[in-house]
């Protein structure tokens, strides 16, 4: 017994030095870089939610995670590991059992636990993509600049999964002080939310105003849009008539992804300028694209802004762009949008900047099988003396409790990983169940607009179902197995 507890503590302080270590020897400072120069910027910091450190060894890793470059490619290697992992464990401890009975026994119920630990995995992967976690947010320290998002999507886009309402309050969490619906070929609906707010329906921070994707040879915003008109069919230069007439701008979205027309196509247009940064595809896209776009933009007199592109679902909030708009909180919203748009239309650089949210070094696509063991190595660089404490009384709760119940035999054998497993794949599924339950509750409202909640709905029902009928059936399997183990020792 005491060289067992003694394993114990050693095995604890490996533990808690593998938190303590990065955090402190290899600390990486999380900060606001400025995207068209990386460097930092003094007048941004970073706020960090309550409950965040209050769960961060349940949240960190996840948002960690959420916040990657590639964070779906990067999930895909996360099962990898996670299989890898299992498979060595489960050879190593089938080669320790000299029992052939013992043996075959074991190697089934390893064989059992695979599909439950796939479906555990895309449990993770749901809330990692799905799920608005806690997320670290930027406190706004500079005296004019305002904070704006000019691409971003709701419901009554075809790939949208957020209600006008959840924006807005997305945006406000995440310390904008307005923002531009940009929804795929269609504005009448965000005509309709922006005069809600100007109506005093509901508060005036942050301010929302209308825009519109236009889905032509590239995907272009069409921004500050006051009037009804319908885009489907127009040519590319019919649409940007069409936000002139309106008195608006226009940014081409995310060029990078395609290049479908020439940069010069574009200024010829007549654009006001070229996103930078879109946080809905590769964050860190090829830099030298990066550098061309830029250097194209400041000869050609065009402007540079971040798209956040923001769905209702991926990466957390990573992008800003900061207006400099002295005098912000004392104009009325009219002359807000106006103060924003002659920014933009009159391509005035100096008055911009791409803010981007930096926690890691930079890596591209082509290293990213080893990325998820180093993002556990670089997520605790990131942790500060608060979220280390998070750390430390979690870890010393739960080794505690298992000190408290190490004893007491029935609790041990009936806390059995064999048992748990299947008891989190329970909980894995209802989750998954529930949430298609609430995506099929939001078809109806929308149905002319997006087919997102159908076929996420249904993708959530099937694999929840699923999940949970071979979980429960393996539930009972080992707590019947247990049963009459129990009987044969009495």
């Amino acid at each position: 017994m005491e060289v067992s507890n003694k394993k114990k503590q050693i095995g604890l302080s490996i533990f808690l030095a593998v938190i303590v270590l990065p955090a402190t020897v290899f600390h990486y400072p999380i900060g606001i870089l400025d995207a068209l120069t990386l460097q930092p910027l003094s007048d941004y910091g970073i706020q960090i939610p309550f409950w965040r450190v209050l769960f961060e060894p349940f949240l960190g890793y996840l948002l960690f995670l959420n916040q990657s470059f590639y964070t779906l490619d990067e999930l895909k290697f996360v099962l990898l590991w996670l299989v890898v992992f299992f498979v060595v464990y489960s050879l190593a401890k089938t080669l320790s059992l000299s029992d052939r009975t013992l043996r075959r026994s074991f190697i089934l119920r390893q064989l059992i636990n695979i599909p439950l630990l796939i479906g555990l995995w895309f449990v993770l992967l749901v809330v990692v993509i799905f799920i608005p976690l806690p997320n670290n947010t930027i406190v706004n320290n500079s005296p004019n600049a305002i904070l704006v998002t000019t691409h971003t999507h709701t419901e009554y886009s075809h790939d949208g999964l957020i209600s006008q309402e959840g924006l807005w309050k997305w945006h406000k969490r995440n310390g904008f002080d307005a923002f531009f619906i940009t929804d795929h070929n269609n504005h009448d609906k965000t005509l309709e939310f922006v005069a809600a707010q100007r109506n005093k329906q509901f508060p005036g921070e942050p301010l929302v105003m209308a825009g519109e994707e236009f889905s032509g040879t590239n995907h272009l915003s069409l921004l500050g849009l006051k009037k009804s008109f319908r885009t489907k069919g127009m040519t590319d230069s019919m649409a940007v008539a069409m936000a002139r007439a309106d008195n608006g701008a226009v940014i081409v979205n995310h060029w990078f992804d395609g290049e479908r027309k020439s940069l010069d196509y574009y200024k010829e247009l007549g654009v006001d300028g070229f996103e930078i940064e879109n946080t809905a595809t590769d964050k860190r896209y090829d830099r030298e694209v990066y550098k061309r776009i830029g250097n194209f933009c400041a000869t050609n007199g065009l402007l540079l802004n971040g798209g956040l592109d923001f769905h209702g679902y991926g990466s957390a909030c990573t992008l800003w762009n900061a207006l400099d708009i002295p005098g912000w909180r004392a104009l009325d919203p009219a002359a807000k949008e106006e103060a924003i748009l002659q920014i933009i239309r009159s391509r005035d650089q100096s008055k911009i900047k791409v803010l981007l949210y930096n926690d890691r070094s930079y890596y591209s696509k082509d290293q990213l099988l080893f990325r998820p063991i180093l993002a556990i190595f670089n997520y605790f660089r990131t942790l500060n003396l608060f979220q280390g404490f998070s750390w430390l009384v979690w870890t010393l709760l739960f080794a505690f409790i298992c000190q408290r119940i190490s004893n007491k035999e029935r609790i041990v054998r009936t806390l059995t990983v064999q048992r748990l497993l299947p008891l989190l794949g329970v909980m894995g599924a209802l989750f998954l169940l529930g949430l298609g339950w609430h995506y099929f509750n939001r078809i109806k409202p929308v149905e002319d607009f997006t087919e997102m909640y159908q076929e996420y709905s249904t993708l959530l029902f099937y694999a929840g179902a699923a999940f949970l009928i071979y979980s429960v059936i393996v539930l009972l399997f080992r707590q019947n197995e247990a049963k009459k183990g129990r009987s044969s020792h009495s």
